[in-house]
Parts: C-alpha cells; sequence; structure tokens
C-alpha cells in the first residue's frame, strides 16, 4: 500500500487532482478547466467524456510529477459538483446527453408541478428536500422524456445515473469493463431520491 493519499476535486468549471504525503504536505497537483455549455437562457450543461478526460489527464499529470504509479496511492478521495446528472449506457460507456449542471434551471416546470399536485410533501417527509431545480431527480426526469431511447434503455437497465461522483467511480473503477456504479449518502442526498425513512 502506498504512502501517499490522492483528492480529485471535480468543480463546476475544472477538475483538479492533489497528492499529499502521510504528514498531509501537498506533493504535487494539476488543474484542467472544462467547457461551460450555454445552449439557451437558464440551460448550463457540461460534457461527461470531457469531464473524463480531464480527470484521467490531472491524475496522471498530477502522478507523473511527483514519480508516482496509481499503485503508490493509499487512498483517493472525491469531491465533486453534487447535483450536477449524468446519464449513461452501461454498455457502451456514452453519455446520452450532457450533463445537467446544478445551476440548470430548465426543470422549473417539473418542480412546479410537484408542488401542485401534493408530491412535493412525500418528497420533503422522504429525501428531506423541496422540490427544486436545483437537484438530479428532475433533470433525471427532463432527459428521460426529452432525449430519445432513454427511457426505453432506462427501463431495460442498459441507462445508468450518477452525479458527477458516480459517473468518474464508474470510469475509474473501468467503465464499460465491469465499472462499479455506486455513490456515497452525500451524494444521493442531493438527488430528491434518497429514502431517509
Amino acid at each position: 500500500m502506498g504512502d501517499v493519499v490522492g483528492a480529485l476535486d471535480q468543480g463546476t468549471t475544472s477538475t483538479r487532482f492533489m497528492i499529499f504525503d502521510h504528514g498531509g504536505n501537498e506533493v504535487a497537483r494539476h488543474q484542467l478547466e472544462h467547457q461551460q455549455i450555454l445552449p439557451r437562457a437558464g440551460w448550463v450543461e457540461h460534457n461527461p467524456t470531457e469531464i473524463w478526460e480531464r480527470t484521467r489527464a490531472v491524475v496522471e499529470t498530477t502522478l507523473n510529477k511527483a514519480g508516482l504509479g496509481g499503485g503508490d496511492l493509499a487512498a483517493l478521495g472525491i469531491t465533486n459538483q453534487r447535483e450536477t446528472t449524468v446519464v449513461w449506457n452501461r454498455r457502451t460507456g456514452r453519455p446520452y446527453h450532457n450533463a445537467i449542471v446544478w445551476q440548470d434551471t430548465r426543470t422549473d416546470r417539473i418542480a412546479a408541478a410537484l408542488e401542485r399536485d401534493g408530491r412535493g410533501d412525500t418528497i420533503r417527509h422522504r429525501a428531506g428536500l423541496p422540490p427544486a431545480t436545483y437537484f438530479s431527480g428532475g433533470k433525471i426526469q427532463w432527459i428521460l422524456e426529452n432525449v430519445p431511447g432513454v427511457r426505453r434503455d432506462a427501463e431495460s437497465g442498459e441507462a445508468l445515473f450518477g452525479n458527477i461522483d458516480a459517473w468518474l467511480l464508474w470510469n475509474l473503477t473501468g467503465g464499460r469493463d465491469g465499472g462499479v456504479h455506486v455513490t456515497d449518502v452525500t451524494n444521493a442526498s442531493r438527488t430528491m431520491l434518497m429514502d431517509l425513512e
């Protein structure tokens, strides 16, 4: 087991990777920005493939700067833009659509409809969140309703959903060749789908 740890920070405008030694001292770092896609007013998207490529690049560059390999890491932590939503195909590894970013407001009608018909109270009780454009649930619904083929693939188990952490973990653990589809409670809690009961 290695004697250093890695910290991956996948943020709204860039991805950064840092390595720390046993004493908490920074050993090396690298950071790359990614494109902000603004298709119309209120819509904010990122290319999930670009984010994955930037993630690979910052990890590899940082390890090279430190003269280390992946096996030298004792652990790797990830922090990410939590509510940014990705849906991808488990077989091909390709995203169906750009990631819908946390600050995107295209799902305002979905959130309003949940409030009007009373489902907002159910979401508050079970997930501890109000229906809002900020969280992942409405973004998933928008993708299911507006991107051809996604609903069919979701129903057959071919489509995977995750916030950015799940997308990166799936790719880091093998992607379409056995990648693990997981998240943690802090990311799951930002979806409007986590049952707290």
